[in-house]
């Protein structure tokens, strides 16, 4: 099994350039809601948890460097979805609490995880 790259992950530096260029380049100039409210939403697991679990890493929280796990995708879009769908709207006043965004997350999530849990091609080995 190889390492998970964390920081060099194709799907990291695809989502986190795909963040910026939303952000800052496209956002500004269009109303679409697409673009504007959910787009980015989409990007969260993808851009968001490796960074997460490398700092989990750096900390001995996380005892391996393979891919991230159904699981491990699973928990932080919960917390995230109760952090920033939850508390930040109601608890600080801050944001708007919106159920597609916690579809756009889940979203992003399964089609991260299952790219970073796919198997190499040629790889014929058994999954028990």
């Amino acid at each position: 099994m190889r390492p998970f790259g964390y920081f060099r992950d194709p799907l990291f530096l695809t989502a986190a350039v795909a963040y910026s260029v939303n952000r800052w380049g496209i956002r500004p100039w269009t109303e679409l809601p697409f673009w504007t409210g959910h787009f980015n939403d989409l990007l969260l697991i993808p851009a968001a948890l490796p960074v997460v679990l490398w700092m989990q890493r750096q900390l001995r929280l996380r005892p391996g460097d393979g891919a991230p796990s159904w699981e491990e995708m699973a928990l932080h879009l919960v917390v995230w979805a109760v952090v920033c769908e939850g508390i930040g709207p109601y608890g600080f006043h801050r944001g708007t609490a919106d159920v597609w965004d916690v579809v756009a997350y889940a979203v992003g999530g399964v089609v991260a995880c299952a790219w970073w849990n796919r198997r190499p091609r040629g790889d014929t080995a058994e999954v028990s």
